[in-house]
């Protein structure tokens, strides 16, 4: 797609999307980061501190590709799986552990949804310019 084009109802969807991950992966990691996991080992503290150190670091990555939008197809399927098995992880430790505070229920639902918007979207945008250049 031309760089001066006016980007597609799709892409508009997936940047929406990105500057929520963005959001949602900057607020969390830093506040995990600075939080740590007060109520455990120093061994569990250390990987908790590490994770959210990953989970922040998505935050410029989801708005560096929110940005330049026009440039990704696989990336933003990455992205969304990456989400996704956050979100996955969030169950499993639900079902094993039990149920956190509603806050980390909060973070569950765009965690689970948003990937599958992105996808949809990203698919549908392929489509159209295949379809395009055919």
């Amino acid at each position: 797609m031309k760089k001066n084009n006016p980007l597609s109802s799709n892409q508009i969807i997936i940047q929406i999307c990105l500057f929520l991950l963005a959001a949602i992966s900057l607020f969390g990691g830093a506040l995990q980061m600075y939080l740590g996991e007060p109520e455990t080992s120093p061994r569990l503290d250390n990987i908790h501190r590490f994770m959210a150190g990953v989970y922040f670091s998505m935050g410029p990555l989801a708005i560096w590709t929110a940005i330049t939008i026009r440039k990704h197809n696989h990336l933003i399927f990455f992205l969304a799986f990456s989400v996704l098995m956050a979100g996955v992880g969030r169950l499993i430790s639900m079902s094993v552990v039990g149920l956190p505070s509603d806050i980390f229920l909060i973070y569950l639902v765009p965690e689970l949804s948003l990937p599958f918007i992105m996808i949809v979207s990203q698919i549908c945008l392929n489509r159209k310019l295949k379809n395009k250049d055919e």
